[in-house]
């Protein structure tokens, strides 16, 4: 692979890991020597630009007996390899993109090994084989009709109106901000106003579910006839939904707990395929409980990537441990909460101070002078609950920066499988940038034997809970 051009270089002396990033390439070359890097300008969504490299280039796909070339565009961040390219489909004016599971409708892929990222055990290599197999299933392209009525540029106008930006690709055209809320009771009720009070919703609808057992609120809503808010039982009223928080509870009077569970994924059962059929490029944001085994249950039941199923998580905890750091121990560094929502959850540092929106967060290895700090500041938030009302801004908080596609790090709960050595399919609380496609997890790092111990446990304990549950 040629990286001698003054440009590719100027670009690659930026890179934090250069050499690293480097062998990856020539890697790349040597199976894929169509691949070609290129210097190009990536502009992020607050308009704020980098230099960056990125690899074009088609990819061999078979389909039916033929051969075909998908034309794909990978941009890299300049922590790459250690966070995943940007994929996007590069269609030609007699192209139309197919959507589907792995590719939405503006072009971009997306692909469990994007979302499970661990270098160096992932890899482009790796990604490209993965995006071959699975396209050589369900082709992301097609050839535009010759009987289509069409202007034949109006695929070429769309294309041209792209914009490329941390999340991926925008068309400029303005889509309307719908949100849905299933689930009725003190927690429905706290996201609705909290979302509300955000502002940057132009819909919101809210299905108060028969089967849950956390009711109420729909008729309070109806009376008083709140602007931008639709009050619905009907399901259908959810269509074309950004963000559908899921905050319903369908307790039972069983006496054991995988009893009480299941009666929960029984409701899910029969709520979440419909939703999804109704709104396929929708980011599910789940509250119910327990919310990291909820979650997992609901991307199962969906068939959606995991980067577009999350849970609400840890990131209320995330949010008071950044305000106890900045505010009354004087340390202004982004934080999170890792883990299970229980007492094994982690406190982690970023590398970057809290508001730094143009750098790119990084978990900070652990180190004996952090541990103290993490741990007075985790002692001081002891006994505060996870009240509805406070869940309730949490949600809301999340559902922002989805909408507005801000890129925020936020500890949601997320498939946790690959990352820090995590073998098991689990969902847990990692902090991942979030925006208008959903969730893209922050590499892992290497935690002290005590925290590491307790992601274990909670692996170990959730592994064991979904074993007894009928999905």
């Amino acid at each position: 692979m040629d990286l001698s051009p003054e440009a590719i270089q100027k670009i690659l002396s930026r890179y934090k890991f250069r050499d690293v990033a480097i062998e990856e390439l020539q890697k790349v070359h040597r199976i894929h020597p169509a691949m070609k890097p290129v210097a190009g300008t990536y502009t992020f969504s607050d308009g704020t630009q980098k230099d960056l490299l990125k690899l074009i280039g088609n990819i061999p796909v078979k389909y039916e007996g033929r051969s075909y070339n998908l034309p794909i565009l990978l941009w890299l961040m300049d922590s790459f390899p250690f966070t995943p390219p940007i994929c996007l489909l590069r269609p030609s004016t007699n192209m139309v993109i197919r959507e589907g599971k792995h590719v939405d409708a503006r072009g971009r892929i997306y692909l469990p090994s994007l979302h499970n990222w661990d270098h160096p055990k992932s890899s482009v290599v790796g990604l490209l084989a993965e995006m071959i197999s699975q396209f050589e299933e369900e082709p992301p392209l097609g050839t535009k009709s010759t009987g289509d009525n069409r202007d034949p540029n109006e695929l070429l106008a769309f294309v041209s109106n792209l914009k490329i930006n941390e999340g991926g690709v925008q068309h400029h055209d303005h889509l309307i901000n719908k949100v849905t809320v299933i689930g009725g009771g003190d927690l429905g009720m706290a996201s609705v106003m909290s979302i509300l009070a955000k502002g940057k919703v132009d819909r919101l609808v809210f299905i108060d579910v028969a089967e849950s057992s956390t009711k109420g609120g729909s008729m309070d809503l109806e009376i008083f006839n709140l602007p931008k808010v639709e009050v619905s039982k009907d399901m259908s009223a959810s269509a074309d939904s950004s963000v559908i928080v899921v905050t319903a509870n369908a307790w039972s009077n069983e006496q054991s707990y995988v009893s009480v569970v299941q009666t929960n994924v029984d409701m899910y059962r029969g709520i979440i395929p419909g939703l999804v059929r109704l709104s396929p490029n929708a980011v599910l944001l789940i509250a119910s409980q327990p919310v990291d085994i909820m979650t997992h249950v609901a991307w199962r039941q969906s068939g959606l990537p995991p980067s577009r199923v999350i849970g609400a998580g840890c990131n209320l905890d995330s949010e008071r441990l950044c305000h106890v750091l900045d505010i009354s121990l004087n340390t202004h560094k982004q934080a999170w909460v890792i883990g299970e929502l229980s007492d094994n959850k982690v406190p982690v540092l970023s590398n970057i101070l809290m508001g730094a929106s143009h750098q790119h967060p990084e978990i900070a290895p652990r180190s004996k002078a952090t541990k103290p700090l993490l741990d007075r500041a985790f002692e001081m938030l002891k006994g505060r609950g996870q009240r509805s009302w406070s869940v309730g801004l949490s949600i809301a908080d999340i559902s922002h920066s989805i909408l507005v596609d801000q890129r925020k790090t936020h500890s949601v709960s997320t498939l946790a499988q690959g990352w820090g050595g995590i073998g098991a399919e689990v969902f847990l609380s990692l902090p991942c940038v979030l925006g208008v496609s959903g969730s893209i997890r922050l590499a892992g790092v290497s935690l002290g034997q005590e925290e590491d111990a307790r992601l274990r446990e909670s692996v170990t304990s959730l592994c064991a809970l979904l074993s007894q549950l009928r999905i």
